[in-house]
């Protein structure tokens, strides 16, 4: 292969880099990678990493063909903490043709409609994490953060100033324009906030935050996650996403209307109304573990609120609702939590927002009240699944879903986590041993 026609291999010879983390993501979110030196990323990006998808969490058996990772050179980023490698997204092939329920193949697909509908969608995560200790038993890493109100701590918030400013130092060396920092609502959890950008952009940089996050926290003896709701008594880790939508140059946003209710253009308001049509099935994709539902459960923590949603509703500025208006020009969607495929994240919004705006639909009045409390004059909110199984069902019922995000993808995804939901079923816990052994 001629090296001029090798964007990684140039890519790595500039940088320094001895070794390619080539990587995707499964169905259930795990990143799967191999390790490929500089002598050989040329092959790699032609030929592909060889898999064997049936080891991860892909719809596959023993018997299958080799799977494909030929790298997208687009998405390289050198690894800040460890710069003799750098880490590289990929496209999944099977016998030549792209593996149809692979999430990043997922997202593309809705990018290619939405691109020839006139609409490139633009996002940003609020990834939500806790720092614990490398204790057996789960706890914060901070045993000096107890308090009630703990979002915003400054003296938390400086007790982890080594790890934080570690990690915004190389989110401004991968030139991702971090622009704060913060302790959030929970005892020893933290967001870290940067600019938003295209969604498969967005898509891969969240893939690889998790990755960093993890990484940076082992390196100062801790640990991170992302679970859910790793406390019953504390806030639980959401991964909101802000919204917009532009033209296909980038050069205007099309949700912008400044004389708008809220700032915000009817194509906005359809693309909304398509959320909360699809949101009961999206729940299963946004919420993907039986531990998710801690956190949509609407209980209070000790802070006193689960800030997370529990209704299919939309709202201004009022962060109780599942969709929020910040601001002028884009929503924010706050149902995802930190366990959600990164890819399937953003396909899910864009294919549920092409449908609002296909088919013109409305999202009718804002819940402008306390999302977290009945609603006024009797008015009736559809509510949220509490249960994956219950989640899993919206999806597989979904006619729209499963047309708009692909037949393989969503009976691979629903299979694969059924399976999740029968391995919880056959768990005995010990609620259930005090409170019926002896009936």
């Amino acid at each position: 292969m001629d090296r001029t026609l090798s964007p990684l291999h140039d890519f790595g010879v500039k940088n320094g880099i001895r070794f390619f983390l080539v990587s995707y993501v499964d169905l259930l979110g795990v990143v799967r990678s191999k390790l490929v030196p500089l002598s050989a990323i040329q092959t790699m990006e032609r030929t592909g990493a060889g898999f064997a998808g049936y080891a991860a969490h892909f719809l596959m058996t023993a018997a299958d063909s080799d799977m494909l990772a030929v790298p997208d050179a687009t998405s390289v980023m050198k690894l800040p903490w460890n710069v003799e490698v750098a880490w590289v997204a990929s496209d999944l092939y099977m016998n030549g043709v792209l593996v149809q329920q692979s999430p990043r193949q997922v997202l593309k697909s809705q990018i290619e409609k939405a691109t020839r509908l006139g609409y490139r969608m633009k996002t940003g995560v609020e990834c939500e994490f806790f720092l614990l200790s490398n204790d057996s038993e789960v706890q914060t890493a901070d045993l000096k953060d107890k308090t009630t109100k703990p979002c915003y701590d400054q003296g938390a918030l400086m007790r982890n100033y080594n790890i934080i400013s570690e990690l915004c130092d190389h989110m401004k060396t991968l030139g991702w324009k971090v622009y704060q920092a913060d302790h959030e609502d929970g005892n020893g959890q933290f967001e870290l906030n940067w600019e938003y950008d295209d969604c498969l952009a967005t898509a891969d940089k969240h893939t690889f935050f998790k990755f960093m996050v993890k990484s940076v926290a082992e390196k100062h003896g801790c640990r991170a996650t992302f679970m859910p709701k790793p406390f019953l008594n504390k806030t639980g880790n959401g991964a909101h996403c802000h919204v917009s939508v532009w033209d296909t140059t980038a050069s205007t946003n099309l949700f912008l209307d400044a004389h708008g209710a809220l700032g915000l253009a009817s194509l906005a308001y359809n693309f909304i109304a398509g959320v909360l049509e699809n949101a009961e099935a999206l729940v299963s994709i946004l919420n993907p573990t039986v531990n998710s539902y801690k956190r949509i459960d609407g209980h209070t923590t000790i802070s006193g609120s689960s800030w997370a949603p529990c209704s299919v509703s939309y709202t201004g500025n009022n962060r109780t609702h599942m969709i929020r208006i910040p601001d002028a020009g884009r929503f924010e969607l706050r149902l995802a939590d930190g366990a959600v495929n990164p890819y399937l994240l953003q396909a899910a919004i864009l294919a549920s927002g092409l449908d609002g705006i296909e088919r013109k639909l409305n999202p009718g009045p804002r819940s402008d009240w306390n999302g977290h409390l009945p609603a006024p004059n009797g008015i009736v909110l559809r509510t949220l699944p509490t249960t994956l199984l219950d989640a899993l069902r919206k999806l597989s019922d979904s006619q729209f879903l499963r047309q708009a995000l692909g037949e393989e993808f969503t009976t691979s995804y629903a299979e694969l986590q059924m399976e999740q939901w029968r391995s919880y079923s056959r768990h005995l816990s010990q609620w259930e041993l005090d409170n019926t052994l002896d009936c």
